[in-house]
């Protein structure tokens, strides 16, 4: 589904233009420029809605009928569960689980960090993803070039930084394996085994 499709889905939940939520759906996919298939979806959990998307947009916006929309809700009901076939939301651990460990995760994301770890605000969040899955693997999903250069911009109203990374999102999705579930749903993550039996 493109985001167009997806503002049609907001058009007939909630009123107004497609013009009202295309910047949302657009942006909740743009991370297609990282990865041309759906593992790309990162931004397509309760982690990517509440440390990324809302963030970014904020917590509520009145689309052009002068309806207060709430933007979690509008995530979650037009965007996510319809690329799962309304099944479940998948979680960061269900990414995270499919994300191939390496011995040097924790001195070259240690490395990365250096940079950052005295910047309280930051720092918060860009350790967000180990305090959410426990995993440092979990980390290359915020310690990379585009996070630090795409989303820290925008989230703190922060510079781009010209200069080298040592790490790019090639290093995350490289070692990311493809999921039946990411497929449009076509199975259930770990995370919703449980509602499949349902």
């Amino acid at each position: 589904m493109n985001a167009y499709i997806h503002s049609e889905i907001s058009v007939r939940n909630r009123g107004g233009e497609i013009e009202d939520y295309l910047p949302i759906h657009d942006f909740i996919d743009s991370t297609k420029e990282l990865c041309s298939d759906n593992r790309h979806r990162i931004l397509h959990t309760m982690w990517g809605i509440k440390r990324v998307i809302i963030p970014i947009f904020g917590q509520y916006f009145k689309n052009s009928d002068g309806k207060v929309v709430n933007v979690k809700d509008l995530c979650e009901q037009d965007h996510v569960l319809p690329d799962y076939r309304f099944r479940f939301i998948p979680t960061l651990s269900d990414f995270v689980a499919a994300i191939d460990s390496d011995v040097k995760d924790l001195e070259t994301i240690n490395q990365f960090y250096n940079d950052y770890k005295h910047d309280t605000e930051l720092s918060e969040l860009l350790l967000s993803p180990l305090n959410n899955t426990g995993q440092i693997k979990s980390l290359l999903i915020t310690h990379n070039s585009w996070f630090i250069n795409e989303i820290i911009p925008k989230i703190f109203q922060r510079k781009i930084q010209l200069k080298s990374f040592s790490i790019s999102p090639s290093t995350l999705f490289n070692r990311m394996n493809f999921e039946l579930w990411m497929d449009n749903g076509a199975d259930y993550p770990s995370s919703a085994k449980k509602i499949s039996k349902l």
